[in-house]
């Protein structure tokens, strides 16, 4: 009979959530990280989310707007970066955060990407990330929504120095698609709800105000 030990049973990998809220929201008009729903900033809300979950560190990564930006986040246990080269694209906030990772005391053995502006992004979607990575093998978990493969999305660690490599706006799409077999998807349905003009954000108030009238 072989014996086995249960902290080897038990024992749950260290998986990073790298925030990404760096961009100009040119379309928008303004900083719509800090725009309000439910009495607290799409950022924050994503952050908090983050924080209840089961991923450790929480990283967010600043650009554009930087200072007046990380001037509302006050979570405690969340670091806070800014990526000096935002302008060059989304590949290299992600890049920042990726890097961020080998300053932790811990080994990572795989992190969680995702954005600000998708609204509907709880702990519960974000533990059943981690949890399908550790029941399935896969080393990519990415949420599926309108016929798609997105983020929020989980990468092992094998995927760290292709992340850190991707150019200017290329996302982490770009791997899911790249590396299509390694893949397994999770429902998201909601997680095609991002807010990227002012029409996108009426829209989230107006059915956030339809919502409680279809209970």
């Amino acid at each position: 009979m072989t014996i086995t030990d249960p902290q080897v049973e038990t024992a749950k990998p260290n998986v990073a959530i790298i925030l990404l809220a760096a961009g100009a929201s040119t379309r928008m008009g303004v900083p719509k990280q800090l725009l309000p729903y439910q009495g607290r900033s799409l950022l924050n809300r994503t952050i908090e989310s983050a924080i209840a979950s089961v991923c450790k560190p929480v990283v967010v990564v600043l650009g554009a707007n930087c200072q007046h930006i990380r001037s509302q986040v006050n979570q405690t246990g969340v670091e806070v970066i800014e990526n000096p080269e935002w302008k060059l694209g989304m590949s290299t906030s992600i890049k920042s955060g990726i890097l961020s990772l080998s300053k932790c005391s811990e080994s990572i053995d795989a992190a969680i990407i995702a954005v600000c502006d998708q609204p509907f992004v709880s702990a519960e979607i974000i533990n059943n990330l981690v949890a399908t990575y550790c029941s399935t093998g896969k080393p990519i978990i990415a949420s599926r929504y309108a016929e798609t493969l997105g983020v929020p999305a989980l990468f092992s660690h094998k995927f760290f120095s292709e992340l850190a490599a991707l150019r200017e706006t290329i996302g982490a799409k770009y791997l899911i698609e790249k590396h299509l077999s390694e893949v397994f998807c999770v429902p998201f349905p909601l997680g095609v709800i991002d807010i990227d003009t002012p029409q996108d954000y009426e829209q989230l108030q107006m059915r956030d105000s339809i919502a409680p009238l279809e209970k």
